[in-house]
């Protein structure tokens, strides 16, 4: 056989291998998509019940109103200081053992909410929501999972796909309430146990989800196929290896800094003002019907119907339009729409400070709050997913998350002081100013990326 000849079929063979191995690849990455997207939501019951109720337990069994944000503060330190563990487990054995390690921890604490509840124990509580901190902590990861397999040019629709995900879960935690107290008096247990015994449910069928769904393992997969070294199985890094290599990713490469600035900057402002709303609202409320003579004993009901449908609709604003989010990051680009998430937060804090005492200009303003975060988290996450070496992507995700949760724990802690000095208008132009910041940083990197 003439040389030509053979070497144009070696071609050939070569040819319909890739695209064999690249069909084969999508296939598994629609799948893996899918069971993320299934394990959020299911997963996602757990959070939203201890965010509905955890605080009046703590109340409850603390015996004081002070106890009141330990429950959300725990949680929210606790999902932070998970990442990086969940990152380098995800880094040495894969997504599948690291995501349903994850959810069998978030389990386990579930069912410390149940016992607390037996107990009346706040130990017990705040233990609980240390363990379903870490589950939050997987929802996170999950995103991340999402892109490992994705074509360049979906990142951020399959990505947002995942975080959408999360709205079911969000929306329906807090509505099985009643029916969870139902199963619990039916079981003989206080009625404030049984929304987490739904939550264990919940948890323990998405990890078996992803444990049997995950196959092959997004991560392992991505790296047999770009021929990345996988780390020895059994493998021990030294202790703060994987903070170290997601720095040192992160510090190397302009968009990933970019993308962690912006993403840890529009949570910390997020959870900042949306965390003093409540107050605000109850606060404008009760001063409106004060003033105007309005009905004592019906201030209170009036005051928390406009507050959970202010938070109802912020919510939504996070992620109910994330699919469009994750498609416009893939048409328009990763830093036009992060920027344009911030140029959004920007305005949200606007209409607060400027009708702030207008429920409707904050209802405005929650609902932009929501959009913004949705539009910066997703382009930024999308952004760190394609600028940080693959070797070192994973370790450079888990510390995004670190300093992303950090920075809502910090936002949460600090808005109460802020607010009591400034007010909520002068809150809400702190939080401005933080965005300004960030747009001032993508302008400068953004003519640096062109040059």
């Amino acid at each position: 056989m003439p040389e030509p000849e053979r070497g144009a079929q070696a071609s050939a063979a070569t040819t319909d291998g890739l695209a064999h191995d690249d069909a084969a690849r999508r296939r598994v990455q629609r799948r893996t998509v899918g069971v993320l997207a299934a394990a959020q939501l299911l997963s996602g019951l757990g959070n939203g019940a201890t965010l509905a109720i955890g605080s009046l337990l703590a109340v409850d069994f603390g015996g004081s109103a002070a106890w009141a944000g330990s429950v959300t503060t725990v949680l929210t330190l606790a999902a932070a200081l998970a990442a990086l563990p969940l990152s380098g487990f995800a880094a040495s054995r894969g997504r599948r053992k690291a995501l349903v390690a994850g959810l069998g921890i978030a389990a386990l604490g579930s069912g410390s909410v149940v016992l607390a509840t037996m107990a009346s124990s706040l130990v017990l509580l705040l233990a609980g929501a240390a363990l379903l901190g870490v589950g939050t902590a997987v929802n996170l990861q999950s995103r991340f999972a999402a892109v490992d397999l994705a074509d360049a040019a979906h990142r951020g629709r399959d990505l947002s796909l995942v975080v959408w995900s999360i709205t079911v879960g969000a929306v329906a935690g807090p509505n099985l309430i009643k029916p969870g107290a139902a199963l619990g008096a039916a079981l003989g247990l206080p009625e404030t146990a049984g929304p987490f015994l739904i939550s264990v449910t919940g948890m323990a069928v998405a990890a078996a989800l992803l444990w049997t769904g995950l196959r092959p393992d997004p991560l392992l997969e991505a790296r047999r196929i770009s021929g990345a070294a996988a780390e020895p199985a059994g493998s021990k890094r030294p202790r703060g290896a994987v903070l170290r290599a997601g720095i040192g990713a992160i510090r190397s490469s302009p968009g990933a800094g970019l993308a962690v600035f912006a993403v840890v900057a529009a949570h910390g402002i997020m959870v900042a003002v949306m965390s003093m709303t409540p107050l605000h609202l109850q606060q404008v409320t009760l001063g409106g019907v004060a003033d105007g003579g309005g009905h004592g004993g019906h201030v209170g009901t009036d005051s928390f119907a406009l507050i959970g449908f202010v938070i109802s609709l912020h919510i939504a604003g996070m992620y109910a339009l994330s699919p469009l989010m994750g498609w416009l990051a893939d048409r328009v680009g990763r830093r036009t729409v992060l920027a344009a998430g911030h140029v959004t937060l920007v305005g949200a804090v606007a209409s607060a400070a400027l009708g702030a005492a207008s429920p409707a200009s904050v209802t405005v303003a929650l609902v932009l709050l929501g959009l913004g975060w949705s539009a910066a988290t997703i382009a930024g996450s999308a952004l760190l997913a394609e600028s940080v070496a693959p070797d070192h992507r994973v370790e450079a995700q888990g510390v995004g998350d670190t300093a992303m949760g950090l920075a809502g724990a910090l936002g949460g802690g600090l808005s109460g002081i802020v607010m009591a000095l400034v007010g909520f208008p002068g809150l809400a132009a702190v939080a401005g100013l933080i965005s300004v910041a960030v747009l001032a940083v993508a302008a400068v990197g953004r003519r640096a990326y062109r040059s």
